[in-house]
């Protein structure tokens, strides 16, 4: 029992010294590792304050040197300022005293423009008293002087001046008329359209007389309806197959022609069937001038007009002028124009423009009071219409000045499309009267001897007193009958004038 005891507390007691011993063998062993981890933490502090201490030495040095470079620059850029400043004072004296050098020069100028101008009034009144004394010596004002002297030189060089002035006129004339002979010969074969004349038509064919009984109705019922409703008058004669149709309005004829032939063509010609005829007529009508005006524009290609102006301008198609339809005369001046614009620079669009619209003014002239040309300003100008536009159609009759070419323009294709053979057809009253009208003018000056009219009144020949003008009076009296012509009458185209002076010297032998 004692023994297991005496075991068990040995037992107990080497365990606890075995315990014992292990710890002091690890604080050992603890403390000898510790020593050594602090011995090389002194190292490393050690060297990085070395390390510290180097870079410190190196960032003064590299401080030192760039202050030294910093103060270098430093005192090069005050040097350079300190000269840009002297340079700017330097020059600001300059300028001083350049400014004070203008001053006195402007001063000078001063006085010597002052001195001019006492010195040209002092010519000038010496002048005026030279010329004055001169005038009173010589007894001849200033422009009798010059009058006299031109006189004088006219006379003893007269040849001279003819043949100068006929050359000149040559080689100007053939010039000129080369380029607008080119010019219209190139537009005029590009258009080369019909030049047949149009005449409307105021009678409507019927297939028998019997139907004039009843177009006159009962106690002539049918026929006052038809004028009232139409605003026509119907000459029913003996003529046979045919009824005349008579009113001064195109448009309320082709309204009549178109009720008439619907009626003859439905054979019930009564007063209500009257009226619904010539209602229905109207409005055929209205529909055939509105497609005939926008066809007319889409032909020349002027777009986006009003399809008021576009339904004005259709009724033109019913309306003729010394036998040529309007509306057709309008189209083809458009085409000549744009070509002429083309051929000349011009704005082509304006030029037909200008030429299509031209005579719309008279759709409507026998409605409102004025010219043609005013009625169509005021038509366009209602509608807005482009002002070079009116400007360019304004002028086809001299009404008003020529404000741009294309209004030079629309006139030369007036002339070219009315001027042409076979375009117009005109009484031959009327042709008597113009031509004797021609005539009368180059009559009526003194010198005058004879006057023939010829080419349709293209050409007026006028043949003077020899022995009461000059040559040169000559050329002089040719300008003015054309002078005289252009103011007094109308006429499309131009008309040639020659004055011709014969000197004959007649002597017998016997």
């Amino acid at each position: 029992m004692d023994i297991n005891i005496a075991l068990t507390l040995g037992g107990v007691m080497a365990i606890l010294v075995g315990i014992l011993l292990g710890y002091l063998l690890r604080w050992f062993l603890s403390v000898s590792k510790r020593g050594s981890v602090e011995v090389e933490i002194k190292e490393v502090l050690l060297s990085a304050k070395e390390e510290a201490q180097s870079i410190i030495e190196e960032a003064d040095r590299k401080t030192e040197a760039r202050e030294k470079e910093l103060r270098k620059e430093e005192k090069e850029i005050e040097e350079r300022l300190k000269k840009t400043e002297e340079r700017f004072i330097k020059k600001e004296e300059f300028l001083d005293k350049r400014q004070l050098d203008i001053d006195e020069e402007l001063e000078q100028i001063k006085v010597k423009s002052a001195e001019i101008e006492r010195i040209n009034k002092k010519i000038q009144a010496e002048g005026d008293a030279v010329k004055r004394e001169l005038e009173r010596i010589a007894h001849f004002s200033e422009s009798g002087a010059r009058e006299e002297l031109l006189k004088r030189v006219e006379k003893n060089h007269e040849e001279d001046i003819l043949v100068r002035i006929k050359k000149l006129e040559t080689e100007g004339a053939s010039r000129l008329a080369s380029t607008a002979q080119s010019i219209l010969a190139t537009a005029i074969q590009r258009l080369a359209t019909s030049t047949a004349a149009e005449a409307m038509t105021t009678t409507v064919s019927i297939p028998s007389d019997e139907i004039k009984g009843k177009i006159i109705g009962k106690e002539g019922r049918n026929i006052r309806t038809f004028e009232r409703a139409s605003g026509v008058e119907l000459i029913i004669d003996d003529t046979p197959g045919s009824i005349a149709i008579s009113s001064f309005d195109p448009i309320r004829r082709e309204v009549a022609r178109v009720a008439l032939e619907a009626l003859i063509e439905d054979g019930r010609i009564q007063p209500a069937k009257i009226e619904e005829a010539v209602e229905k007529a109207h409005e055929e009508v209205n529909k055939i001038t509105k497609e005939a005006g926008e066809r007319a524009a889409y032909e020349c290609g002027v777009f986006n007009l009003d399809p008021r102006v576009s339904a004005i301008l259709g009724r033109l198609h019913f309306r003729t002028s010394y036998g040529q339809n309007v509306l057709q005369h309008s189209i083809e001046m458009a085409h000549i124009s744009g070509m002429l614009a083309e051929e000349l620079g011009a704005n082509v669009a304006v030029a037909k423009a200008g030429a299509l619209l031209h005579d719309i003014g008279k759709a409507v002239d026998h409605e409102v009071q004025g010219t043609h040309v005013e009625i169509g300003r005021r038509i366009l100008q209602k509608f807005e219409i482009d002002p070079q536009v009116i400007q360019a159609m304004q002028s086809h009759h001299e009404e008003y000045p020529y404000e741009t070419i294309e209004s030079i323009i629309v006139q030369t294709a007036d002339a070219i499309s009315g001027g042409r053979p076979g375009a117009r057809r005109d009484s031959v009253e009327r042709y008597i009267k113009r031509l004797d009208d021609l005539e009368g003018i180059a009559r009526s000056f003194p010198v005058v001897e004879k006057t023939y009219a010829l080419q349709a009144g293209r050409e007026l020949r006028v043949f003077v007193k020899p022995e009461e003008i000059t040559d040169l009076e000559a050329i002089n009296l040719a300008r003015e009958i054309a002078l005289r012509i252009e103011k007094e009458l109308k006429y499309p185209g131009e008309i040639k004038v020659a004055v011709i002076r014969e000197s004959r010297a007649v002597e017998y032998a016997r």
